[in-house]
Order: C-alpha cells, then sequence, then structure tokens
C-alpha cells in the first residue's frame, strides 16, 4: 500500500510545465496542415498558369524551328508534372483533419520519407525536363548571333547551375530541418506521455 502512495505521490510531482496542452497540439497540427495546403495550392495554381502560358505561346506565336517547339513541350510538361504530384499528395493532407498525436507523429514521419523521395526522384525530372525544355527553346532566338549564343547560353547554363548546385539543396536542406524539428518536438513530447 505504502508503494502505491509514493507512485502517486511521484506522479503528482512530476513536472509537466513544459508539455504543451491538447489545444496547443490541434493548433499545432492545423497550423501545419494549413501551411503544406496552401503551399502545394499555390505551386499547383503556378505550375498549371506557367504551363498554359507556354502552350499559348507555342500555338500563337510562329516557330520555324522544330527544337523551340520541342523546348517548349518540355517545360510545359514540367509544370504539369510537378503540379500532378502535388495534386496526389493532398489527399494525404486532406485526411489529416482529425488524428491523434500518434498518428500525427506517423504522418510527420511519411512527409519526411516523401520529402527525401521528392528531392532526389521527383524534383530531379523536374529541373531536367525544365532546364532541358529551357536551353532548347532559347536556341532559335540566338541561332544566328554568336555574341548572343554564347551571352544567353552562359547566362542560362549559369543559371541553372546554381538552382541545382545551391538552391537546390538549400531549399531541401531548411525544408528538411524544419520537419526534423517538428518530428523531434512531437516525439520528445510522446515519448513525455508515455
Amino acid at each position: 500500500m505504502n508503494n502505491s502512495d509514493d507512485l502517486k505521490a511521484i506522479w503528482h510531482s512530476a513536472k509537466t510545465d513544459s508539455l504543451p496542452g491538447p489545444d496547443i497540439m490541434l493548433q499545432m497540427i492545423k497550423r501545419f496542415r494549413s501551411q503544406k495546403l496552401r503551399n502545394k495550392w499555390l505551386v499547383i495554381v503556378s505550375s498549371c498558369l506557367l504551363s498554359c502560358l507556354i502552350i499559348a505561346v507555342l500555338f500563337i506565336v510562329h516557330f520555324t524551328m522544330p527544337v523551340t517547339y520541342i523546348g517548349g513541350g518540355l517545360m510545359a510538361a514540367s509544370g504539369l508534372l510537378l503540379a500532378v504530384t502535388n495534386i496526389r499528395s493532398l489527399k494525404r493532407f486532406y485526411r489529416l483533419d482529425d488524428c491523434s498525436n500518434l498518428q500525427f507523429l506517423a504522418f510527420i514521419e511519411q512527409t519526411r520519407l516523401n520529402q527525401a523521395y521528392y528531392y532526389k526522384k521527383t524534383q530531379a525530372v523536374v529541373m531536367l525536363l525544365c532546364s532541358a525544355g529551357l536551353l532548347l527553346y532559347l536556341y532559335e532566338p540566338t541561332a544566328g548571333h554568336p555574341v548572343w549564343f554564347i551571352g544567353i547560353y552562359g547566362l542560362s547554363i549559369i543559371y541553372l547551375l546554381v538552382m541545382w548546385f545551391f538552391v537546390r539543396p538549400r531549399y531541401y536542406k531548411k525544408g528538411a530541418e524544419k520537419l526534423n524539428a517538428t518530428l523531434h518536438r512531437l516525439e520528445s513530447i510522446s515519448e513525455q506521455l508515455k
């Protein structure tokens, strides 16, 4: 009997000041969900609009070289692929409406895995299509002018290299650190609640 009283005393003396209340947890889940949904919809709408703009330019402007149409088609395809990828992931976020802490923890872990897959596979394919499309698209306007050709292609290649090797990894690292911090915080909360 004395052992039970000791356990009760230990239980009641445990500091729970660092644990967020249920309202804060629910607010954190809703904020995470709404932020991700807003970003996904922004990517979907902007990539679809840019793809439609590229397609419209290809139909309205008369180009003489087929390489320009191929380049424009590759850029439009990369935008549509980006939109489709984000549309497919929307249903995961809409199902996040009502979940427990453990379900949210599993959701964050799956999001982290999806983010790594997106960075290594999907984003690489999208950027490869867009980069190839841009380089092909720029050929016709610069073909007869060597100075313009070297200048525009030089700037384009520098831009693409910066995007591939600096901006893309930095953006991924920043997103991964933010997601890992959220995951770590939720895991520590779950461990304290056990």
